[in-house]
């Protein structure tokens, strides 16, 4: 049996987003989203062409408590845009107190909310005037990030700003994986410089409140692993960091922004604009994150690019300075696709340990995500070990981070329960509990729920051999 040797506030939950799971896609007053609109003008896009059915909205008092029933201590979700000032400059009444029955209701049951305010989704006039390329969303932004604090704030400890933010960049720009689905190595940059941007006018709101709590930033971070010793393959790595890591955590840690991104930028011509008072805002050590969260599923393995690139010609991407390397013999997860490399959690947790002022921090994402699981059924319950492992090792080697100074006060699965997720909508399902789409959405606990709950309550977990 493995101990934990945790603080007594350890945060135990999970995290799940408003357009993953609240579903009600136009009732009571909620505008259209970039993500509504792109379904019904791409539907195809999705897998089975499925919209969200979670139907959180009118059932989160019952997925609430069975979080309350797996021992959970807390819950992250986030507040969409599009439900809570629809038009960008009125608040929706029917929004407000939908949120705050969310949020009543986990304290209710001993469960701290932490609130996100950005996952990927903006309402659809935001997108159509330009999404994060133009100031003028920054500001409508701004202003939901600061209507947020005033009517949450009193109750919610723990805000953060935006869900993995470098996923909406190479997603929207870089690699056509989510609307506005260009492919433009400089609008990119924009886009990331931008969200920056706003994350620090949206602290910079919360300050000035003087609510006294904490706000902070999910990043996902995974570690950047070289192929080899080989300067090359070790330059590969570093380009990997500045692109997806860098140019956000040192920002908000730091009060820096890496000059090398900018070199580079300007010397294969997508260099972006930055408007007066942009680099006042970095600066400002008072705008500096409280906490951060971490979203790990794989590592970042590397190498030097095979064939030199020809800048002159076709579209610039972040691969046009680093290339994935497939290592031979990874586990791997056959059904999306990514290693599953438990120790990498500790690589991440080490490096903010090391390099980044050993900021806390908390697990914001982990999981596994399966198609088909309903092929593992026995006696009505998904039988799925292979979760249990996955968590298992994953909280070995956060734990072994923990023991060695690692600053993390908190784990969170990605997601309790099976929720839809953006171009995947319900191929590949995450959580402890199944959602039944051909039982009217019925939740159904699997085994990996009685393992969760049990952990949490001994504070510990038994394997039958070395999980480090």
């Amino acid at each position: 049996m493995l101990k934990f040797d945790f603080k007594k506030n350890f945060l135990w939950g999970s995290a799940f987003s408003g357009p993953q799971t609240e579903g009600a896609f136009f009732e009571d007053g909620k505008a259209s989203s970039n993500w509504d609109y792109w379904f019904k003008k791409e539907k195809y896009r999705f897998f089975n062409e499925q919209p969200c059915r979670n139907d959180f909205y009118h059932r989160y008092e019952e997925d609430i408590l069975i979080a309350k029933n797996l021992n959970f201590n807390s819950l992250r979700t986030s507040i969409q845009w599009s439900r809570l000032i629809p038009d960008g400059k009125t608040v929706n009444p029917k929004g407000v107190e939908f949120y705050n029955n969310v949020i009543n209701t986990m304290l209710a049951n001993n469960i701290k909310p932490i609130i996100n305010l950005f996952h990927f989704d903006m309402p659809t006039w935001a997108q159509e005037n330009g999404g994060w390329l133009s100031l003028e969303v920054v500001d409508a932004f701004t202003f939901f990030a600061k209507t947020c604090f005033e009517l949450f704030g009193d109750r919610v400890e723990m805000f953060t700003t935006f869900n993995e933010p470098i996923v909406v960049v190479e997603g929207s720009y870089w690699y056509d994986w989510h609307i506005p689905n260009e492919i433009s190595m400089q609008d990119g940059m924009q886009a990331q410089w931008n969200i920056l941007i706003a994350h620090l006018r949206a602290v910079k709101a919360y300050r000035e409140l003087k609510l006294d709590r904490q706000i902070g930033c999910l990043l996902n971070i995974s570690p950047s692993i070289a192929r080899s010793k080989n300067p090359a393959d070790q330059e590969a790595a570093y380009y990997h960091d500045l692109f997806t890591l860098n140019c956000f955590l040192d920002p908000m840690v730091k009060n820096t922004y890496p000059e090398d991104l900018i070199k580079l930028a300007k010397k294969h011509n997508f260099m972006w604009t930055i408007n007066p008072g942009d680099e006042a805002l970095i600066a400002d050590e008072s705008l500096r994150v409280d906490f951060l969260g971490l979203n790990y599923y794989q590592p970042a393995r590397v190498k030097c690019l095979d064939y030199l690139p020809n800048f002159a010609n076709g579209a610039i991407t972040p691969h046009y300075f680093y290339q994935p390397y497939d290592m031979p013999g990874r586990k791997i997860n056959p059904y999306r696709g990514w290693e599953i490399f438990p120790k990498g959690i500790y690589l991440a947790l080490m490096n903010l340990k090391n390099n980044y002022n050993n900021i806390p921090v908390y697990i914001s994402e982990n999981g596994m995500g399966v198609e088909n699981e309903e092929r593992f059924i026995k006696d009505g319950v998904i039988d799925d070990q292979y979760r249990i492992n996955f968590v298992k090792e994953h909280l070995a080697w956060m734990q072994k981070a923990i023991s060695e100074g690692a600053n993390c006060f908190g784990y969170h699965s990605w997601a309790y329960i099976d929720n839809w997720s953006w171009m995947n909508a319900y191929k590949n399902r995450y959580g402890f509990v199944q959602l039944d789409l051909d039982n009217n959405g019925q939740r159904v606990l699997k085994k990996s729920a009685e393992f969760i709950q049990t952990t949490i309550a001994n504070q510990a977990i038994n394997y039958d051999e070395e999980l480090i």
